[in-house]
């Protein structure tokens, strides 16, 4: 819902104008988080603050009731309100020397999102996955605060850098984070509650980005890496220095590039003669079946497609999969599409003057910044018009544009440690909440040794930083990604889910599953109602006090040993433990005093499996699904929930 404050006439000036007043000549201004259309939490105390002239009174009316506060010699007010219950709309005014009003205020739960891409994927970006959800997304009672990406290394800030609270519509639902949607649905389906979602997630961001510099304090490595952006001067002469060296590399690799030499027919001119050009196969990756190798610059790709009179003249849409690294796409000499990097799925949507009956010529000028450059596998790739689809997988034409080394490295400073925290988290604190939903981990995957101690961290500094010292914080686990492998091996991204698993020994924890809902060639799954269900699932347990409810599926909870055989006790077994799909478990593992680990046979007896291997006499340890991508591992409880992956190993 659109913030209307500043619309009113009796404020006199705009928020954003106060904003940038100093405190001692200001009129009393709100936190953008308190504004029109938001969510206090209900059934218990929730703070209203700001900012105004030191000693300056203030009076907070809500709900036909007042609250008095005291600007502070650091221009800052804040007043508690009582506990109250779930309802509204209701207006909350705010009486000083001057006069707010902030409009269609409910009472509801009040859920933080925080984490990276997972969370921050918007619905957006899964609405062809899920269109009838799309559709009848409409319910005023569901609300999201989509609060910009901001960092800062010296000290919390006071406020966020802007957005408002948005009600869920057809249209806004698109901007929704997809888990946070799916999850306030299932709440406000069951709780019959408004909800409301703080999303702050980061794409990329590690947990280290999110503690508060006294829970740096316990980890001094990470101190000592954000210590030099602590001097603003330094981060922008570092960002000065790292944007000019990349924008001399593209520019290096624009005169360079063969495909728009000045003086020639583009390549991306359907008229271009591509008939000296080689072949590759699409999707594919051109380090592995082309003489070039892992090269990095441009290469141009180009297909010709024999489009039929009924899908001609029709609007379409291309889809690409994705794509290694940034690309900029041609139909027929028209551009259709450019993506800067390598994770959005690439649909390019055009009118219909693009495409013709008989031969049409679809060229891609695809850069690769480093690494392996090309299609991503076992993704779609089509031309649709006319009710009509295309195959475009198979044979292309390439060319090599321009070789160039990979692009200069940049520092990503909201990646820093305690830059987030000090950016998004600590404008929010005084906001009463629900509890937290947290959905990260994938950058921590190359350091998994440090993660437990991280997140544990994490939750602790959170609790004591917002007041609320039993706030619920439920997470989800890592999905499951990367090409399976039949032999055991080891496997940081079973590390990091492992390391989640033990997160719960915290109280109030929870943990969503989802080794059996990614894509081994995406980090980003598009099943995001899964994710949302599940992290329900455990709020109803862990949040709402539903001890009847089966949250999670089996966890390991000890071990026995029996001969050579080990017996494996499970928590969370609902109605009892399964084998998805019928026949064997699969995913367990087992070693003996020498650590190595073999696949070993499993089978259920009641509330424990019981595991063994003909290659290991005396088994000591266990592993389940201990790999990137645990496809065989199908451990279930009989309400359809995924066991977690554990090892007995200390």
């Amino acid at each position: 819902m659109k913030n209307n404050l500043h619309l009113l006439p009796t404020l006199g000036l705009s928020l954003a104008l106060l904003a940038t007043i100093p405190a001692a000549q200001a009129t009393v201004r709100l936190p953008r988080l308190v504004s029109d259309g938001m969510v206090l939490q209900r059934d218990a105390p929730v703070r209203i603050w700001g900012w105004g002239a030191a000693g300056e009174k203030v009076t907070v009316s809500f709900q036909s009731k007042t609250y008095a506060a005291t600007t502070g010699p650091d221009g800052r007010w804040q007043a508690q309100l009582p506990a109250m219950k779930a309802g509204g709309p209701y207006e909350l005014k705010i009486d000083a020397s001057n006069h707010l009003v902030v409009k269609d205020v409910l009472l509801g739960d009040v859920w933080f999102c925080a984490g990276q891409s997972n969370m921050e994927l918007p619905m957006r970006r899964v609405r062809d996955k899920y269109p009838q959800e799309v559709a009848t997304a409409n319910n005023p009672r569901i609300r999201q605060f989509d609060v910009p990406m901001r960092y800062a290394f010296n000290g919390p800030k006071a406020d966020v850098t802007g957005g408002s609270w948005v009600a869920l519509t057809p249209e806004t639902v698109l901007g929704f984070s997809a888990v946070g949607y799916f999850f306030a649905k299932d709440i406000n389906a069951k709780y019959q509650v408004p909800v409301g979602l703080i999303k702050v997630a980061v794409g990329g961001s590690p947990a280290e980005a999110w503690l508060s510099a006294d829970a740096l304090k316990q980890f001094p490595k990470y101190e000592q890496q954000v210590a030099p952006y602590r001097d603003s001067a330094a981060v922008v002469g570092i960002k000065q220095r790292e944007s000019t060296a990349v924008s001399d590399w593209y520019k290096r690799l624009h005169q360079a590039d063969l495909g728009e030499a000045p003086g020639q027919v583009k390549w991306s001119n359907p008229s271009y003669d591509a008939s000296g050009w080689a072949t590759m196969n699409v999707p594919g990756y051109w380090a592995d079946q082309t003489p070039l190798g892992p090269v990095n610059g441009v290469l141009w790709f180009r297909k010709e497609v024999e489009v039929p009179a009924a899908m001609a003249g029709q609007a379409g849409r291309l889809e690409l999969g994705t794509l290694v690294d940034a690309d900029s796409t041609y139909i027929n000499g028209q551009l259709v599409g450019t993506t800067a990097y390598q994770y959005p799925p690439r649909k390019y949507d055009f009118g219909p003057g693009v495409l013709k009956a008989g031969k049409n010529v679809v060229t891609v000028r695809l850069i690769s910044n480093g690494g392996r450059g090309g299609f991503t596998k076992e993704k779609t790739y089509q031309l649709m018009a006319g009710g009509q689809a295309l195959d475009l997988r198979g044979p292309w034409q390439y060319k090599l544009g321009a070789t160039t080394p990979p692009t200069p490295g940049t520092t990503t400073f909201q990646y820093q440690p305690g830059g987030l925290y000090n950016g998004l988290v600590a404008p929010a604190l005084p906001y009463a909440l629900k509890g937290v939903l947290w959905y990260q981990g994938e950058s921590n995957v190359g350091r998994p040794d440090d993660y437990l101690a991280l997140t544990t961290s994490l939750v602790k500094d959170w609790r004591t930083h917002f007041q609320q010292p039993d706030l619920p914080f439920l997470y989800v686990q890592l999905a499951n990604i990367n090409a399976a492998k039949k032999e055991p091996g080891e496997s940081n991204q079973a590390k990091v889910r492992d390391a989640q698993r033990r997160l719960l020994a915290l109280p109030r924890t929870g943990m969503a599953v989802i080794t059996d809902v990614g894509e081994w060639n995406d980090i980003h799954p598009l099943d995001k109602q899964t994710v949302g269900h599940r992290l329900a699932l455990t709020a109803e347990r862990v949040a709402y006090g539903d001890k009847k409810v089966v949250a999670e599926g089996p966890l390991y909870q000890s071990l026995q040993p029996a001969g050579n055989k080990l017996a494996v006790n499970f928590t969370d077994v609902g109605g009892g433990l399964m084998a998805k799909g019928g026949g064997p478990l699969g995913g367990f593992t087992v070693a003996g005093a020498d650590k190595k680990f073999y696949p070993a046979t499993a089978r259920i007896e009641g509330s424990k499996v019981v595991v063994s291997s003909p290659q290991v006499a005396a088994p000591l340890a266990v592993r389940y699904a201990w790999s990137d991508n645990p496809e065989d591992a199908n451990l279930y409880n009989k309400e359809g929930l995924p066991a977690s992956t554990f090892t007995t190993e200390r």
